[in-house]
C-alpha cells in the first residue's frame, strides 16, 4: 500500500472576480448587447463575445468552461472587477482541501510562476514539466442565484448560482507529462488524473497519453486511480482518454453538466427515474467499476463497486459543502461541524429512489446550506479532495 497522495495533471493561476451585476449590465449596453443573441456556443474572440456567453450562462444558471482566443481578453476583463489571484486546478484544488485537514500530497504541475511558489500550502510538494515561468491565468466568475442583469433589452434573472472559468493556457492545452512523475507514482496510494478537458491537439493528446501510460506503470496495483472528466473543450477527446485509461480507472468523476452532454439530453436532477436512466446511459458509455456524479442536490456512484466508496462519497459531499459555506479559510473543526447539518429532503428522495431502482448504487444527499455569499468556484475540486480523505494515508490534526 502506498504511502502518498499524488494529484494532477496540471495546475492553473485563477483570477477570481467579484461578481458585480452593474458593471456586467454596463458593459452589456457599452456593447450593445441583445438578449436573443445570448448563446454559450460561440467563440470567444473578444471582450464583447464574453460578455455574451457569460449573460448566456447567468439566464440559464448554468456552469461551465470555455476557450478564449486570448488571454488578453481575460486580463481586460477582470482589470474591470475587484479580484482576488488563487491556485486552480482540479489537482491543486483538492489539494488545497485536504491541506485543510492536515493530509499531504504530491501535485503534478505544468506551469510554475511566482503566484504559485507564494500561494502553494507549505504541505503540498510537486514535480513540474515546465521549462520557464508562464502566466496564463483563467477568468473565474461566479454568480448568486437570484443575481439581476439590466441592459437596453430587458433584463435577466439567474435561476441558481454557479461559476464559469474562461481561459487560454497553453501549458495546459500541451499538458506536458514531467519526466519525475512515474518516480511520485511509485509510493502512491492514490492517483487522481484530470486536465486533458482542456487539450485541443489529438495527435499531442495521444503522445501525453502514451507518456501517461508510461507513467502509470510505475503506480501500485493496489493504488487507486480517480479521474475527473471536467469538461472536454474537444468533446470526441474523452474516446481517446477512455482507450487507454479505462481499464486501469477505479472512479470515474464527472458533474451533472458533463452527465447531460454524455447522456445528450437535459436531466431532471430531482427525478429519480430520470436521474436513474442518464447513469446508467452514462454507465454504458462509460463502463468503469464506479461511475460518479456529483450536483448540487446529490453525489450518486453506480457500478460494481460503486457500493465500496460511500464512505468516501459522504466525505467528499461534506467537503464540498464546507467550501460552498465558507470558501478556502476552512478549518478541520468546521469540516466536522458540516456532517450535523441538515440534510436536501429531495436530494434524499432521489437517493433513495435510484438506490432502489440500480442495484449496488451509493448515493448520498446534499446538505441544506443557507448562505448570502455561497462559493461556487472550485466545488467539484473540492469534492475530489473530500473523496480522496479516505484514502490518505496521513492526516495531521489541524487547530
Amino acid at each position: 500500500m502506498g504511502t502518498t497522495l499524488v494529484l494532477g495533471l496540471g495546475g492553473t493561476v485563477d483570477y477570481e472576480v467579484r461578481w458585480d451585476a452593474e458593471v456586467l449590465g454596463a458593459l452589456a449596453v457599452q456593447y450593445g448587447i441583445r438578449r436573443a443573441e445570448l448563446t454559450t456556443m460561440a467563440p470567444i474572440v473578444d471582450e464583447r463575445s464574453l460578455v455574451v456567453t457569460i449573460l448566456a450562462f447567468v439566464l440559464d444558471g448554468a456552469g461551465g468552461e470555455r476557450f478564449v482566443e486570448s488571454s488578453e481578453v481575460v486580463k481586460q476583463f477582470a482589470d474591470r472587477f475587484t479580484t482576488e489571484i488563487t491556485l486552480g486546478g482540479t489537482g491543486v484544488r483538492a489539494g488545497i482541501a485536504l491541506d485543510r485537514l492536515g493530509i499531504p500530497s504530491v501535485q503534478h504541475l505544468v506551469s510554475i510562476d511566482d503566484h504559485v511558489r507564494r500561494l502553494m500550502p507549505a504541505s503540498i510538494s510537486w514535480v513540474s514539466s515546465a521549462t520557464g515561468d508562464t502566466l496564463d491565468p483563467h477568468l473565474i466568475v461566479q454568480y448568486p442565484s437570484g443575481t439581476v442583469i439590466r441592459f437596453d433589452d430587458g433584463e435577466i434573472v439567474s435561476p441558481s448560482s454557479n461559476r464559469l472559468i474562461f481561459a487560454n493556457d497553453p501549458p495546459n492545452r500541451s499538458m506536458a507529462i514531467a519526466p519525475e512523475l512515474g518516480d511520485a507514482l511509485t509510493e502512491a496510494r492514490a492517483f487522481l488524473v484530470s486536465g486533458f478537458n482542456t487539450m485541443q491537439d489529438e495527435a499531442l493528446l495521444e503522445r501525453r497519453l502514451t507518456d501517461l501510460d508510461a507513467a502509470l506503470e510505475h503506480l501500485p496495483a493496489d493504488a487507486l486511480v480517480y479521474y475527473e472528466d471536467a469538461g472536454f473543450y474537444v468533446r470526441r477527446f474523452a474516446e481517446r482518454i477512455w482507450a487507454h485509461l479505462l481499464q486501469r480507472i477505479d472512479v470515474y468523476g464527472m458533474n451533472e453538466d458533463e452527465l447531460q452532454e454524455y447522456v445528450d439530453r437535459p436531466v431532471d436532477l430531482l427525478d429519480p427515474a430520470d436521474v436513474a436512466a442518464a447513469l446508467l446511459a452514462a454507465h454504458r458509455l462509460i463502463p468503469v467499476p464506479a461511475l460518479l456524479v456529483h450536483t448540487q442536490h446529490w453525489a450518486i456512484a453506480v457500478g460494481p463497486a460503486a457500493a465500496g466508496h460511500r464512505d468516501a462519497v459522504a466525505s467528499a459531499v461534506q467537503m464540498a459543502a464546507t467550501r460552498f459555506r465558507l470558501g478556502d479559510g476552512f478549518t478541520e473543526s468546521d469540516f466536522e461541524a458540516t456532517a450535523l447539518l441538515s440534510r436536501s429532503a429531495r436530494g434524499e428522495d432521489v437517493v433513495e429512489g435510484v438506490e432502489r431502482m440500480i442495484t449496488g448504487a451509493a448515493g448520498v444527499p446534499a446538505y441544506r446550506i443557507d448562505t448570502a455569499t455561497p462559493t461556487t468556484i472550485g466545488l467539484g475540486d473540492s469534492f475530489v479532495g473530500g473523496f480522496l480523505v479516505v484514502h490518505a494515508p496521513v492526516r495531521e490534526p489541524q487547530p
